[in-house]
């Protein structure tokens, strides 16, 4: 079984929606018109790999990151502890943090992220999915880095909130 993490841009109004009742969130994101929801992204299994090369961080040590970029893996805020989105509860990162990710994710370019993927590193730490001694791996981290720094900076132009989860 695959983990596959998802981002979902929501206002205000929706974000309160969902923290009154969580219930709304999951009906949301699997329903069967998600797939047409433009402000729900995932980026595969790509999650761990890119936040290794943002933060050099696992998501055993993810808590040893810094925020914001720490902010990517798991929202420092919850929408509802005991509701199980896949693997665990969804959290979030209110407008204010969202902006703070979109900033931090906009100094970060593709060449520099080239320059820290070390591949061996990657397989010895075990980092999720171990495909990193293939040739395309490089590859496949930088176009989902690429989306989410474009979803990050939507939802910092929209003055939305982040929804995370892995599912």
């Amino acid at each position: 079984m695959s983990m596959i993490q998802n981002f979902l841009r929501v206002n205000s109004e929706t974000l309160n929606s969902f923290l009154t009742d969580s219930r709304l969130l999951r009906n949301m994101v699997y329903s069967k018109e998600a797939v047409h929801l433009n402000n729900l992204i995932d980026i595969d299994k790509a999650w761990e790999g890119i936040f290794f090369l943002l933060t050099g961080e696992s998501i055993g040590t993810y808590d040893q990151a810094s925020p914001p970029l720490s902010w990517l893996l798991v929202g420092p805020n919850d929408i509802d502890r005991n509701q199980d989105m896949g693997y665990g509860p969804a959290t979030y990162t209110d407008i204010e943090q969202t902006r703070q990710i979109d900033l931090a994710l906009q100094e970060i370019s593709a060449a520099e992220l080239t320059q820290r993927f070390d591949s061996i590193m990657m397989l010895e730490k075990d980092i999720y999915p171990t495909i990193w001694d293939d040739e395309n791996a490089l590859d496949y981290l930088l176009q989902y880095f690429e989306d989410l720094k474009a979803f990050y900076h939507m939802a910092a132009l929209q003055h939305e909130a982040v929804i995370l989860f892995l599912n």
